[in-house]
C-alpha cells in the first residue's frame, strides 16, 4: 500500500506541546465578578419557583434567596426538586418579603418570568441540586438613557 501524501511518506514527527496555566482562586472569583451583568446583593428572602415539568403538570418549590442582583438572583431549595437546565419559571418574593429595599423593583412587583440557567451543586442524599440560578426575564434598567431618549423625541 503506497500513500500519496507526501509528508507521511517522509517519515514526518508530530511534536505536540501543551501550556497549562494555573489561575489562583482569587482570580477565578475577579474574573467571575467582571463577567456579572448586574452587582450581587446577600439578600436571604423566602420566595416560590412554579413550573410545569414534562407532561404539562404545574410544580411549585419553596426556595431562599442567596444572591440577587437586577438580571438574575440564586435560590436555595428548602425541599428536593429537579428542575431542568434552560426550563421557564414564574419566580415571586413572598408577600410579607417584597417591600426589602435590598430587592430589585421587578422582584418586588410579584411574579417575573426567569429561565434557569445553572444548576447548583448536587446534594448527595437526595440526588437533586441544592440551588439555581435564575435568569430574570425582564427589560434592564438603563438609568438616564431611556429619559434622554424621551426627551429627544
Amino acid at each position: 500500500m503506497t500513500c500519496d501524501n507526501p509528508h507521511f511518506s517522509r517519515g514526518l514527527t508530530v511534536i505536540q506541546a501543551a501550556a497549562t496555566t494555573t489561575i489562583s482562586t482569587a482570580d477565578r472569583q475577579h474574573a467571575e465578578k467582571q463577567l456579572r451583568i448586574g452587582a450581587r446583593r446577600k439578600v436571604r428572602v423566602p420566595g416560590r419557583l412554579t413550573w410545569r415539568d414534562s407532561t404539562g403538570t404545574l410544580r411549585f418549590v419553596l426556595v431562599v434567596t442567596s444572591d440577587v442582583s437586577e438580571l438574575d438572583v440564586f435560590v436555595e431549595c428548602q425541599v428536593p426538586a429537579s428542575i431542568p437546565l434552560y426550563r421557564l419559571v414564574h419566580f415571586q418574593i413572598e408577600r410579607g418579603s417584597r417591600e426589602s429595599t435590598e430587592l430589585p423593583p421587578a422582584l418586588r412587583s410579584g411574579k417575573v418570568l426567569s429561565a434557569v440557567y445553572r444548576v447548583g451543586a448536587y446534594r448527595a442524599a437526595t440526588g437533586t441540586p441544592h440551588g439555581y440560578a435564575l435568569r430574570l426575564l425582564v427589560e434592564p434598567s438603563r438609568g438616564g438613557a431611556a429619559e434622554n431618549l424621551a426627551v429627544a423625541n
